[in-house]
């Protein structure tokens, strides 16, 4: 693999997951209260909770796209 080919699927790899990113806050913000009801049939949580864990989820998961993927692609950007 070439290193012009992993910065491409780096790129790509970033753009893809900020997309689902983009799609899961937008899925809880404009369904927020069916998502809740939806899990309260299986957990047991209260609505502060239930943000809590999603604002959680959402901070992990873009700080991991950052961390493994974004920032390896500026890496592979400024040395080369």
């Amino acid at each position: 693999m070439t290193v012009e080919y992993a910065k491409e699927v780096l790129l790509w790899c970033t753009l893809i997951n900020f997309g689902v990113l983009i799609v899961w806050w937008l899925g809880f913000m404009l369904a927020h209260d069916w998502i809740y009801h939806l899990h309260t049939k299986w957990f047991n949580i209260g609505a502060k909770k239930f943000d809590a864990i999603h604002y959680a989820g959402m901070m992990y998961y873009k700080m991991a796209i950052f961390l493994f993927v974004f920032v390896p692609y500026l890496a592979l950007l400024i040395a080369g």
